[in-house]
């Protein structure tokens, strides 16, 4: 790899703008369909219980691959995995264009989930092989490079995609892979370095292809079954236990597993970042479509207003992490993160059709500072706490449980809203983000290994243990 360009803390320059693109992908998709769904139903004669599978479909596909392209990166390296992902991307945006039915258009958008995954493992090993190349262990400012660049998308997603509606039809919004795939395609390929340093347990390992179907039919099951609640479906539960299972004892015996649960075992810190990430994307994911839902049914606003009411969240959350993203203070900002999270969660729940503007606009700007800062801490600690040689499948993972916070959001939302979109099960959902952001408060008070990370205790990245 090059040297003698570089950038923050001497990263190599080159590397961002490839880096930022793969990071794009993802928030583009997942924040433009929201404007999308009613012109494809209409277009397509489907109910919103049907298109409502084109935003589920994509969580889905990066749930299950996010861990697969981390593995692969790490026994490939970033280059020919971030290549192959660029590359679905582009494929699921030509065809969601030419889809006649919902059924393409589900699929299309798979092949973009999956190709999505490809992006932040990429990232997190070239963070790596970054320090060992020029022995300064400080990846904080691309990170928050990074966050910012999916936050600034997450803004003007929906507004972008209405414009590229109102202008081309819904079909434009699947267009814009077409390019942003192509871009980062390129860049990819005459910037990522093609011969990396790869992790010393990397050679002669082989992708656990047993570990990642089990992996994948447990994980799905169980999403499935929190997605669709009924009776008729309730034999998914066993069948999801008996996965898990096959799925402990299968990589227990493996020599080079998928998902390495004696590592885990021994990593409590790093099993505790990823149920923050779960709790934390739970509380962010059911406020931003619970609290949107409300606001049009329950409180009368339309579409644009409704919008208009999400921009000092994003907002906030985009200055909140310029702010606080060089500083390694983890355990601060997880602390005060989910502090403002319980706040949020507790002024949802006193809120009624008569309330004022003077109290909604407020509400944003509290949501908008734990979502600044929570993922970034996330993506910090688990720098300092995974495995060098697995870093690639450990930052899939938790991205994986991001997409599970928001699976476990979309049906604390159903369950709420089950009769319904009233301020009383606006109430009842508020109630219980406040006993996950209690939980989340918990687990970051408790885990003291968290102040290894900035008091220069830790002997380097993937070296945090418990203290």
């Amino acid at each position: 790899m090059r040297g003698g360009r570089g950038g923050a803390a001497g990263f190599e320059r080159r590397l961002v703008p490839p880096m930022v693109l793969g990071a794009m992908l993802n928030p583009i998709n997942s924040s433009m369909i929201a404007v999308a769904l009613i012109p494809i139903g209409l277009a397509l004669h489907e109910p919103p219980s049907r298109t409502a599978w084109l935003v589920s479909s994509l969580y889905l596909a990066t749930a299950v691959g996010q861990p697969v392209a981390g593995r692969l990166v790490d026994l490939l390296g970033p280059r020919p995995v971030f290549l192959v992902g660029t590359t679905l991307v582009g494929i699921g945006g030509a065809l969601g264009m030419l889809a006649q039915s919902l059924d393409v258009l589900v699929l299309a958008r798979v092949l973009i989930g999956l190709g999505t995954c490809a992006g932040y493992p990429a990232a997190m090993f070239l963070l790596r092989s970054e320090s060992r190349r020029t022995g300064v262990d400080n990846p904080t400012v691309i990170l928050t490079l990074l966050t910012f660049s999916a936050q600034t998308i997450s803004v003007i997603g929906p507004t972008l995609g209405g414009l590229l509606i109102d202008f081309g039809g819904w079909r434009s919004v699947l267009s814009v892979n077409l390019p942003l795939s192509a871009a980062a395609f390129l860049l990819g390929a005459r910037r990522f370095p093609k011969q990396v340093e790869l992790p010393p347990r990397a050679g002669g390992a082989r992708l656990d292809v047993p570990g990642v179907a089990l992996f994948t039919a447990a994980l799905l099951t169980l999403m499935v079954l929190l997605m669709n609640p009924d009776r008729g479906r309730l034999w998914l539960l066993p069948v999801g236990v008996i996965a898990w299972l096959l799925l402990a004892g299968r990589e227990l015996r493996s020599s080079d597993p998928f998902i390495d649960l004696r590592v885990l075992a021994g990593n409590g810190p790093l099993v505790a970042t990823y149920i923050r990430q779960l709790l934390a994307s739970t509380v962010s994911y059911a406020f931003l479509y619970g609290y949107t839902q409300w606001l049009e049914a329950g409180r009368g606003l339309n579409a644009s207003q409704t919008g208009a009411l999400m921009v000092p969240m994003f907002l906030t959350s985009m200055l909140v992490t310029a702010v606080t993203g060089r500083s390694k203070a983890v355990r601060l900002k997880l602390l005060g993160g989910g502090a403002m999270q319980f706040v949020a969660a507790a002024v949802l729940s006193r809120l009624s059709p008569s309330s004022p503007f003077t109290l909604l606009v407020p509400l944003g700007l509290i949501v908008g500072v734990p979502q600044g800062v929570l993922g970034l801490a996330n993506q910090t600690a688990l720098y300092y706490q995974a495995d060098p040689a697995r870093v690639g499948a450990s930052s899939g993972l938790l991205r994986t449980f991001m997409y599970l916070g928001a699976i476990v959001a979309a049906a604390a939302n159903a369950a709420a809203f089950a009769h319904g979109v009233s301020s009383a099960g606006l109430h009842d959902l508020a109630y219980f983000l406040m006993l996950v952001a209690v939980v989340f408060i918990a687990l970051s008070a408790s885990d003291h290994s968290l102040r290894a990370i900035i008091d220069g205790r830790h002997a380097g990245p993937g070296q945090v243990r418990e203290v």
